[in-house]
């Protein structure tokens, strides 16, 4: 009678053994599917797949500079096309007239030096020879 007393004596720790061990996995699952817990996991995993859409937009960035920095500009140019269209012919016109002072300020002083309208002096003909 001993053997089968001791083996009810060790079937009964196993299954304390397993009954605990099942008891901690569902304490586990209780806590994993309890809605904080869902909600830091789907924050944890949406940061994980935001981080590599950056890390990939980085590099084409850093392989395509050029046409994406153009796609850029003209992504920003249609946003503002309506703004643009108002106040474009106002900033065209004062860079013409701020064009036509610089060129005014610097024209009349060439003018003046290089066109006198004297012509009284002489004006030696390349073949003279010089006495």
């Amino acid at each position: 009678m001993p053997r089968t007393r001791n083996r009810l004596i060790a079937a009964a720790r196993r299954s304390m053994l397993q009954r605990a061990e099942l008891h901690r996995r569902l304490d586990v699952a209780k806590a994993a599917l309890k809605p904080g817990a869902l909600v830091a996991r789907g924050k944890y995993r949406i940061g994980e797949k935001v981080d590599d859409v950056a890390i990939a937009a980085r590099q084409e960035f850093r392989n395509n500079r050029l046409p994406i920095a153009l796609a850029a500009a003209a992504g920003v140019a249609w946003l503002l096309r309506e703004p643009i269209k108002e106040h474009a012919p106002r900033v065209t016109r004062k860079i013409q007239e701020l064009a036509h002072a610089i060129t005014d300020r610097v024209r009349p002083a060439d003018q003046t030096d290089a066109d006198d309208g004297d012509y009284s002096e002489p004006v030696e003909n390349d073949d003279e020879a010089v006495q």
